[in-house]
């Protein structure tokens, strides 16, 4: 019998089915409603294939465990995996995926506002040759500050997936498992499940799906957590931080030029020099300022390198329980 490492290392197809991906952080309340209305949904969108439930506990402070661990064993197509610290909703997210035994993997919230009952669209627009597929909500259901934030970090994914596709991002997906190949063996700590996956596929599409108000607890993902996740993001995925750093260098050094040029016509014909220190201190100010910016820029990079030299990992698992 091939194990889930002897097909990804031979190539072969996985069993046709659905592996749904929960990452799971302080979801105790809702896990066992959203587990009820999965199964129905998943009975029949998988059709003749089989499905399973991965539940990946990303340190919960709750006793979201518990309930997963009863779950898997109420459930024998539920499996849970509890991780040693908290690593981030990607990272777990990623363990799971690397756990996901069917052809096709859904990956959705625990926290009920990615209805499960929208989870056919996504397959049936898979039909249509797309490898992933995002739910786009009809509206929006987060606060002001998450919302900017969310479009910050948009934002930041352009330059790896296009504008059209990166603007219809969302935790809601859908694709083909195969795509973990072209990230099998990735192990930094920063990671973008929606990056990782154009490693593997230019064939994104996005479909129209609800998105419901949360009724129990309050989100976790903060503007300062989705902003820093927009900055790893630019500094662990793209060059484009440092190809702005280069303009802006370039555009310092034009306005040097053009001062100096100034600066000599001035005297030439006048014959006196540009008077008075606001003029000196303002100049001084633009060139410190791109200096340290540029810095600033590079030291992330940096920071970047020194962490992927440390060989921290994506993710450890402390437990696992359940599944077939």
């Amino acid at each position: 019998m091939h194990t889930r490492e002897t097909f990804e290392e031979a190539g072969e197809r996985l069993p046709a089915g659905i592996s749904v991906v929960v990452p799971v952080y302080n979801s105790e309340p809702t896990l066992e409603l959203l587990l009820g209305r999965l199964a129905g949904v998943l009975e029949t969108a998988a059709g003749a294939g089989a499905f399973e439930v991965i539940f990946v506990n990303d340190a919960s402070r709750d006793r979201s465990w518990e309930v997963v661990t009863r779950l898997s064993a109420n459930h024998p197509w539920v499996m849970g995996i509890d991780l040693m610290r908290n690593y981030g909703q990607h990272n777990a997210l990623l363990c799971g995926i690397r756990a996901a035994r069917f052809d096709t993997i859904v990956t959705l919230d625990d926290d009920l506002q990615n209805p499960p009952e929208e989870v056919p669209k996504l397959i049936a627009k898979m039909g249509d040759g797309f490898d992933v597929v995002y739910g786009k909500p009809r509206q929006m259901r987060h606060g002001l500050w998450r919302n900017l934030a969310s479009r910050v970090t948009k934002l930041m994914l352009r330059p790896a997936m296009g504008g059209e596709v990166a603007g219809n991002v969302s935790a809601f997906r859908a694709f083909r498992t195969h795509l973990r190949r072209a990230f099998a063996n990735y192990q930094g700590s920063y990671v973008s499940i929606d990056v990782l996956l154009t490693w593997g596929t230019t064939r994104f599409a996005v479909t129209p799906v609800d998105h419901q108000s949360r009724e129990v607890g309050v989100s976790n993902y903060t503007f300062r957590k989705l902003l820093t996740h927009a900055l790893n993001m630019m500094t662990g995925f793209s060059t484009v931080p440092l190809q702005l750093t280069s303009l802006l260098g370039f555009a310092c050094t034009l306005l040097g030029v053009l001062l100096l040029i100034y600066v000599l016509v001035r005297y030439l014909v006048a014959g006196t020099s540009v008077p008075g220190f606001p003029f000196l201190a303002s100049v001084i100010a633009i060139f410190s300022g791109a200096q340290l910016f540029a810095l600033g820029i590079m030291g992330e990079y940096l920071a970047r390198i020194h962490l992927r030299t440390m060989d921290r990992p994506t993710f450890a698992v402390r437990d696992r329980t359940g599944g077939r």
